[in-house]
């Protein structure tokens, strides 16, 4: 799953052109006309950000802000308020309440992009993905293991990256070769050793037992092994 926006807004027209335009940059954006169904979708999975009018048919803006700062595990949630309310007094309101930024409608496509954009990158540097005793720094290509940094090449990195991302399932390497190289056996022959032997250095680096991390299914791929 990529970066995941909520779009909480009752004009569907304006709906329709934050979902197209951040869509097309690269996020994944589900979009809600009211607050009820918004909480249904928020309480089942959470979003990395949410885009929130103020003006709802079924709730005030204000309050479903305060909802969800009022819970300590969504402090991470990039909150942007998208309002026609463009006074002073509003901005200052909104964000005492905990939202992150204010962008006043009308608004430029291109202010949203950047405004969004920033918000973003500070979540994709501040990000850490862990696993057992791993901790795995996406933006730096760090890992580190009990406090400890561990040095991979490149492409081990991105391996074990996408292993820790889909840590439920078996990947194959295929699946591993479209993901970062963009190619399968099918589109351009390739030596499907090379995957073999980045995974066993992985596990070497990782540990002396070479299944603690990662197995093997022979004939379909690879997967973390449970915690």
């Amino acid at each position: 799953m990529g970066y995941v926006i909520y779009s909480l807004e009752d004009d569907k027209e304006i709906s329709r052109v934050i979902n197209i335009i951040l869509t097309k940059n690269g996020n994944e954006v589900v979009s809600f006309y009211d607050a009820t169904s918004f909480f249904k979708a928020f309480d089942n999975i959470k979003p990395n950000m949410v885009l929130l009018d103020l003006m709802l048919p079924d709730m005030s803006g204000e309050d479903v802000l305060k909802r969800i700062r009022s819970d300590s595990a969504n402090k991470n949630i990039e909150i942007i308020v998208v309002s026609a309310k463009n006074s002073i007094i509003s901005k200052v309101d909104m964000l005492d309440l905990g939202a992150d930024d204010y962008i006043a409608k009308p608004f430029e496509v291109l202010e949203l992009i950047s405004r969004v954009n920033a918000k973003k990158r500070r979540h994709e540097e501040d990000e850490v993905l862990k696993y057992k005793d791993l901790e795995i720094y996406p933006k730096k290509f760090e890992v580190k293991k009990n406090d400890k940094f561990i040095s991979f090449t490149t492409n081990e990195f991105k391996i074990l990256l996408y292993l820790i991302k889909n840590k439920d399932r078996v990947v194959s390497r295929d699946e591993l070769f479209r993901a970062y190289w963009g190619t399968t056996k099918e589109d351009k022959p390739y030596e499907s050793r090379v995957i073999d032997v980045h995974v066993k250095a992985i596990r070497d680096k990782l540990s002396s037992n070479k299944d603690e991390y990662i197995i093997t299914l022979y004939g379909e791929g690879y997967r973390l092994k449970n915690e």
